[in-house]
Parts: structure tokens; sequence; C-alpha cells
């Protein structure tokens, strides 16, 4: 009887990188019980797993629950090739290496946050969006496309580096659920990268295929600045992603904002609907001073609306926040942090909007198999 318990015990705990329990993954060897003593081993995915003193406490901790055990010792292993391989086959479900999750059958609900300038805020918005669905319950994707001005590790408050399991990348995750990859997990001292187009366009695919999501219900990527080889890229590779288009309310950021969302239309994206962040600052008094000017996002949404023959809504307009930049800094989404600021509010309200959204199963493969009576 205890030994089933130590098992049910082991089933709880759960790997922090796959989002799996450790059962479910194979990776629990031998376990013994005598005199009141458990004895776990536990084979990890490779050398040097950054997870491996979390997993090893977090077992200790599930045994030493179970009635009957006094002490825990447990063994860290390794697995072998082969445990590998059958791990990887188990991961990918059928699939083949290099497979691209998020083609045309794919049921995650995909979000392409560009901007057509820098400055405007689009990462810091797409890091509290991303927090703010995994707060809700969603199980969340972040791709940091923004090759050249990576920031988004930052934000999140994340300093880890991707596992590989052969050519499987295992994403770190945030604190907050999100899965993330960014090219600057694979740089030393922030270097700077300087790629033409068909290294960026691998980069791209690799985040995509090479690394491991698991399930998801959103991806959101976060563009870089432009309508350049990134976003090109990834509306070949993304096509049933929808794209959110972040502005400012200055007339001059709104006219190239709509470049942003128009290029999506060209790869076949929808346009979701149009963010104005740094909408006005709040003052003493409760007043609205529009330090950057008015109706630039509605604009951009008028515009888009006109372009796409189909309705472009505004999203949201999230005022200037101090709090908001300092989280951003910080690596403490302001979502979390400072649910009651306004820039916060505004955020997760729309964060709600994309929650909404439905993905349209028409065309779909679904793995469903008829039953005949």
């Amino acid at each position: 009887m205890t030994a089933n318990a130590i098992n049910r015990a082991l089933a709880t705990v759960i790997d922090p990188e796959l989002r799996l329990p450790l059962t479910e993954l194979d990776m629990i060897g031998e376990v013994s019980l005598v005199d009141g003593i458990a004895r776990v081993q536990v084979k990890l995915t490779v050398v040097g797993c950054p997870a491996s003193a979390k997993i090893e406490r977090e077992t200790r901790e599930a045994v030493l629950a179970v009635a009957g055990v006094s002490s825990v010792e447990v063994e860290l292993g390794v697995m072998t090739q082969v445990e590998r391989d059958a791990l990887k086959t188990k991961l990918r479900n059928g699939k083949p290496p290099r497979f691209n999750p998020f083609g045309k059958d794919t049921l995650t609900r995909v979000f392409l946050i560009g901007s057509g300038k820098g400055g405007v805020g689009k990462s810091s918005v797409t890091a509290n969006l991303a927090v703010a669905l995994a707060a809700q319950g969603h199980r969340v994707g972040l791709v940091d496309a923004d090759i050249f001005g990576f920031s988004i590790p930052g934000q999140l408050g994340l300093t880890d580096k991707p596992t590989r399991v052969d050519e499987m990348i295992l994403p770190p995750v945030s604190a907050n659920g999100v899965k993330v990859i960014s090219i600057g997990m694979f740089l030393e001292d922030s270097k700077p990268v300087a790629w033409r187009g068909p290294m960026l366009h691998r980069a791209i695919e690799q985040f995509l295929c090479d690394v491991f999501w698991g399930d998801l219900d959103f991806l959101l990527v976060d563009l870089p600045p432009g309508t350049g080889d990134v976003a090109i890229s990834l509306g070949q590779l993304l096509p049933t992603a929808q794209t959110v288009v972040v502005t400012t309310p200055q007339v001059a950021a709104a006219e190239v904002a709509e470049r942003s969302g128009s290029v999506g239309l060209q790869t076949g994206q929808s346009v979701f609907g149009v963010i104005e962040n740094m909408a006005w600052l709040v003052q003493p008094d409760g007043s609205k001073f529009e330090l950057f000017g008015a109706g630039g996002g509605q604009a951009v949404a008028d515009r888009l609306t006109a372009i796409a023959q189909a309705p472009v809504s505004m999203l949201g307009q999230i005022p200037i926040s101090v709090t908001l930049r300092e989280g951003s800094d910080a690596g403490e989404p302001i979502v979390l942090s400072e649910p009651t600021d306004p820039a916060a509010s505004e955020i997760i309200a729309i964060a709600k909007q994309m929650a909404e959204t439905k993905l349209g199963l028409a065309g779909k493969r679904l793995g469903i198999s008829p039953v005949n009576n």
C-alpha cells in the first residue's frame, strides 16, 4: 500500500520545463521503502539539467508527505540515449522532428503583436498580455521574434537558458507560467546580432519547429518593428495567426503602424485589433493629459478596416504608467504586481478580449475517428 502511495505522490511532481508529471515522462527509476526510508531514482533528461535542484527538492517533499515514510533519499541519474529517444517520440506524439505545431491545423490561437516603429512599448504590452492570459488559466507560449532588439526575457525576469535534449529545445518557463524562447537566451553578454534574411528565417523556424511547446492555448509573438524579413517569415509559418497592432496616439506613429497591419494582410493573416499605448497621462486631479496627442489608435483601426474590408476594432487604450515601466525594468509584469493600476487593468481587459476569440475549426483535422454503431 505504501509503495502505491509513493507512486501516487511522485505523479504530483511536475517537470518544470516539460510541464508534465515525472511519472508520465518515465523519469522515475527504482523506488523502494525499507524501515521508513524511501529511496527514489530520478532520471534527468540531460547531464547538467538546470531544473535538477527543483526536481530533487519537490520529489523529496512529495514522498516525505506519504504516511509511513520517515526520510527520503533521491538519487539523480541521467537517461540513456534509448530512453531519451523514447521520451522525444512520446513528446512529439507521432509527429516527425522539426514539425511546425502551429500550421494550418493548429488548435492554438496565435497572435502576432507588431508595430510600425520602435519605442511604442510593444514588447512591454506583449509580455504583460502573455502573463495576463496565463493568469486567467490559459497555457501560453511567447516567442521573442525581435531578433535585433530582444527584451522579453528581461521583462519576465527570466535568466534561465533553454535545455537541449539532442535536437529538441525545451523553452524556459517564467515564474508566471509562460513558456518563452528568445535569441537572447543563446547569447553571452547581450552581444549584438548581425544577420541577413536567411539566418533570420532559420532562427524563427527553429523557434517554432525545434522548441517543444506542448499543448498551448495561446502563442504570442513579439514582432520586430517594421515590415521586414521576420514578419514575412512568420506570415508563411503561422497561417492562422491574427495581427495585433500597437501604436501611440501620435499621428506620425499611427501612419507607420498601419503598415504593420497591412503586411499581415498581404501574407494571409487577419487583423484582430489595435492597441493604443501611452494614450494619456493621468494628472493628480484625475484629468487626462494627452502627451502624445489623440486619435492615432482609432485612425489605424479605421484605415485597416478599409484595407481589410472587415471590421478592425480598437482593443483598448493603455495610459502612460510609471509602474508599468518600472515593472518591465525589474522583470515583474504589472498585471500581477499591480493589477489595479489603470494600465494593468486595461491590459487585463484586452487579454480577456483575446481569450474570448474562437478558433475556426472548419477544414481542420481534429484526430477524431468516427465510431460505427
